[in-house]
């Protein structure tokens, strides 16, 4: 052979060695970077993101946007695709253990994060509610399947009375279910959204922690409306969406636009009173917005130092520290003057 050709040949063994490397060889790392943004005030597959639907419910025509922002995540790197999303610029690259604690399996991180959306959904419409001074009832949270009111009361209808006794508050109606036992037979009235008002008799369980009939519902005090409000997000996991929920059912049943025609995208969890916590991957989320074409985004306070570190040019920070305090901020905004800023 060769001499030269040899030598080529063995000069290229350590390089296909390494190509063979960077495409096998997976890192113990997962890539985070900006995800989709979706607006509220906009359909999806069809479908209105925020729906409100009823004959109770006052819906007004709505402008602009009300983005909700996203992170990605890649998991299963190899070492080639870990460098290239390193050197982009774009993505970052974190320890897999912190996104994907190795005491849980994927399965069940996914299951909590699905759990924390479906939350977020129920406090984004408690807390919108709340600000439009809907009264409180006590409400149906979750009900039991199998259980005792499986089929009978559903997860949104507001109990009035138990055995002809109203009920206004959850003390109340804790008060007399914890004076049953199981086999108890207890007549509840309620009301039911987009229904007529109901009755049914519930035959009480036994309660697996104590003496007590099982009812088998979970229930809160919550504002009420006669209307169904749906959230038609699938595939989202986590809590960060419910302050952009919120604001889409604040302008959808408000007279004017609360973004004034803006594109306005934000994050940050929300509490069934109107607070807004902070979240993970701001500056992901930032760049995520400016690329959509948002010029004004929403700031959970507990995230501005952070968010102030990776500002993006032509995109104005708001800070939002509660409901009440965000709608009036965008309200400031509309008007010509100065919101707080992060």
């Amino acid at each position: 052979m060769n001499r030269r050709v040899l030598t080529l040949l063995v000069a290229l063994v350590p390089i296909l060695a390494f190509g063979v490397l960077l495409s096998v060889t997976t890192v113990p790392y997962v890539s985070l970077g900006p995800g989709p943004t979706f607006d509220t005030l906009g359909e999806v597959d069809g479908k209105q993101v925020v729906d409100i639907e009823g004959p109770g419910a006052d819906v007004h025509p709505t402008s602009g946007h009300l983005n909700m922002t996203t992170v990605s995540q890649r998991d299963g790197l190899t070492l080639g695709q870990a460098l290239a999303l390193w050197t982009s610029g774009r993505e970052q690259l974190v320890p897999r253990d912190l996104v994907y604690p190795p005491d849980k399996s994927k399965d069940e991180i996914d299951e909590a994060n699905s759990t924390d959306f479906r939350r977020s959904e129920d406090n984004a419409e408690y807390a919108a509610l709340a600000y439009l001074k809907y009264p409180k009832a006590v409400t149906v949270e979750s009900v039991t399947d199998p259980g005792p009111s499986a089929g009978k009361l559903q997860p949104g209808d507001a109990i009035d009375a138990v055995n002809g006794k109203p009920v206004a508050t959850l003390d109340e109606f804790q008060g007399i279910v914890k004076a049953t036992r199981p086999g108890d037979a207890i007549t509840v009235d309620f009301r039911r959204k987009n229904a007529d008002d109901g009755e049914t008799t519930i035959t009480l369980g036994k309660h697996p922690d104590g003496g007590q009939g099982f009812l088998g519902v979970g229930v809160l005090d919550a504002p009420w409306a006669d209307f169904s409000i749906d959230f038609n997000l699938a595939n989202i996991g986590g809590p960060s969406a419910g302050l952009m929920f919120s604001l889409a059912v604040v302008d959808k049943l408000t007279t004017g636009d609360l973004n004034d025609g803006r594109f306005v995208a934000g994050t940050g969890t929300i509490t069934a009173d109107g607070e807004v916590g902070g979240i993970g991957g701001i500056t992901h989320k930032m760049l995520a917005a400016r690329e959509a074409g948002a010029t004004v985004f929403l700031v959970p306070a507990d995230n501005c130092a952070e968010a102030k570190t990776d500002p993006q040019d032509g995109l104005e920070l708001v800070k939002a520290e509660n409901l009440t305090q965000t709608v009036d901020a965008l309200k400031t905004l509309s008007a010509g003057g100065e919101p707080p800023r992060c």
